[in-house]
């Protein structure tokens, strides 16, 4: 096995050079793999052709910006990213998990943030990887199958394109078997770390889950809003 084969290999895109170098002075002793593109078109490409365990792209660039980049990635490709926006704008986070984002970092974050983060993307990436017989029991519910151990998901003979958060918190609610899940519970169950109780990142992937899943907010067939506690998943 080459050092690159052994190492993880993360993609920042970001116009800034001198954190890029940062950045990759930083992962680097940690046993990582990093490699820098400075524009949004390039880094788009490198992201589709090669293999990464994970992209740190930066919202603001001239040209082909993050948030086109992550929109035109996510039509083919579930790579765990990681967004930095420059002033932590919430409207930047909020685009950017609405477009597929799995996280994001202000860019005052501490190296040990940016690690932190960075795992926890990577290690939700992977929860749903088969380790043992990949026959494992489906979560069934009115047209909805999903099956952990393969990261499937299939409505009404459709397959869902899920982002890896997206389908923790699905899995993570169907295992629920119809009792409320609140916020900080979910947070928990699928995201390894703590947010801010004002973080409104997980109302978004709920969001986003539902425009998949075809579903009326006011009259769900899946996901129901519990007011002011949390979410259930409507069992059938």
């Amino acid at each position: 096995m080459t050092e690159q084969e052994a190492t993880k290999r993360v993609l920042v895109i970001d116009d800034d050079r001198k954190l890029c170098g940062l950045i990759a002075d930083y992962l680097s002793p940690l046993g990582y793999h990093v490699e820098m593109r400075h524009s949004g078109s390039e880094g788009l490409e490198a992201a589709l052709e090669e293999e990464w365990e994970a992209l740190i792209l930066d919202v603001m660039m001239p040209g082909m910006d993050g948030f086109e980049v992550l929109r035109e990635l996510r039509k083919t490709s579930q790579v765990p990213v990681l967004m930095l926006t420059a002033m932590g704008e919430e409207a930047d986070r909020i685009v950017g998990l609405e477009l597929g984002a799995d996280d994001y970092l202000p860019k005052t974050f501490s190296t040990r943030e940016l690690l932190a983060r960075l795992r926890a993307v990577t290690r939700r990436a992977k929860v749903a990887t088969p380790v043992e017989d990949p026959a494992t029991v489906d979560l069934v519910s009115d047209g909805l199958i999903v099956n952990e151990a393969v990261h499937t998901a299939i409505l009404d003979d459709k397959p869902l394109d899920l982002t890896a958060l997206e389908f923790a918190i699905l899995v993570t609610l169907m295992k629920a078997k119809g009792r409320v899940k609140t916020r900080e519970q979910l947070i928990e169950d699928v995201s390894e770390r703590k947010f801010d109780i004002f973080d409104r990142s997980i109302d978004v992937h709920i969001s986003a889950l539902r425009k998949k899943l075809g579903e009326d907010a006011r009259e769900p067939r899946f996901i129901k809003t519990v007011r002011a506690v949390g979410y259930q998943f409507v069992s059938k």
